[in-house]
């Protein structure tokens, strides 16, 4: 279902976070719940942060948009968190949580799966807190610029985590591959990046507004990732049964989680 480039300001205008994380998160009704993505990611997350191999002061996340769950596992490697996001209201809400304000969506099933699979059941407060304690600042980043954080300057990082963001933050493949050195310039050589993004999609839908989706292959993946400076350590994608009521919405093919470890500037 092919959609125009949807431009970063819409997000602004259009997007509504609660209503996305309602549609793509609900604990039964949502459709990266429902496809198995999101049970994929946490169990790959899990595994990555408790390896030991992926550790160290700071991790970026960039573009998180109002969700937590890919921060879950990496508060447990990474002393200091920075969340880094374009749209204002996305991070205004992720703030809200931040506080821990009424009202919001409800993370604790995923909360649940993430604490059983790090062999911690029953730890969902202690769980949350200690994420709240590591997101040390909420910042704006523009991964579409050389300095995506501009005019604030940081620490190289340990790790950046980006997940989503980059196929729907990017126009092209060539734009793709360009916000992949951006956020490389943010790492410290022999630091990782983990990015997971949903493969063969066109567009999808939040509310009543079409967004558009950078169409992504694994063979497309491991070459940008690899001439962007990185070795690839893990690499694993998962393919998605077709339902047709959840792939007008979404229609995405498949989902892909890729680790790598950056070896050289470019």
């Amino acid at each position: 279902m092919e959609s125009e480039f949807t431009h970063k300001d819409t997000y602004q205008i259009d997007f509504d976070p609660r209503e996305y994380l309602d549609v793509y998160y609900g604990e039964e009704s949502g459709i990266l719940v429902q496809d198995g993505f999101l049970q994929f990611v946490l169990r790959k997350l899990a595994q990555t942060f408790s390896s030991g191999g992926v550790k160290g002061d700071l991790l970026i996340d960039i573009g998180p948009g109002p969700a937590i769950y890919q921060e879950l596992s990496a508060c447990e490697a990474f002393k200091e968190i920075i969340a880094a996001d374009y749209t204002e209201r996305n991070r205004q809400y992720f703030e809200k949580w931040l506080k821990n304000e009424p009202g919001l969506f409800d993370w604790t099933p995923v909360v649940k799966v993430v604490c059983d699979l790090e062999g911690k059941s029953g730890q969902l407060v202690e769980k949350q807190e200690k994420l709240r304690r590591a997101i040390k600042q909420i910042i704006k980043c523009d991964v579409t610029k050389s300095r995506p954080m501009d005019p604030l300057v940081l620490p190289k990082a340990d790790c950046v985590l980006t997940f989503g963001c980059l196929e729907c933050a990017c126009k092209d493949l060539e734009a793709y591959q360009n916000a992949l050195k951006n956020l490389s310039s943010l790492l410290k050589i022999g630091g990782h990046i983990v990015i997971s993004e949903i493969l063969g999609c066109t567009s999808f839908l939040c509310g009543k507004k079409r967004f558009s989706c950078l169409t992504l292959d694994e063979k497309f993946m491991k070459k940008a990732v690899t001439e962007t400076g990185f070795v690839i350590e893990d690499l694993e994608v998962i393919y998605r049964d077709y339902n047709k009521a959840l792939f007008d919405l979404c229609d995405h093919t498949s989902s892909i989680f890729l680790l790598a470890r950056k070896v050289k500037e470019v």
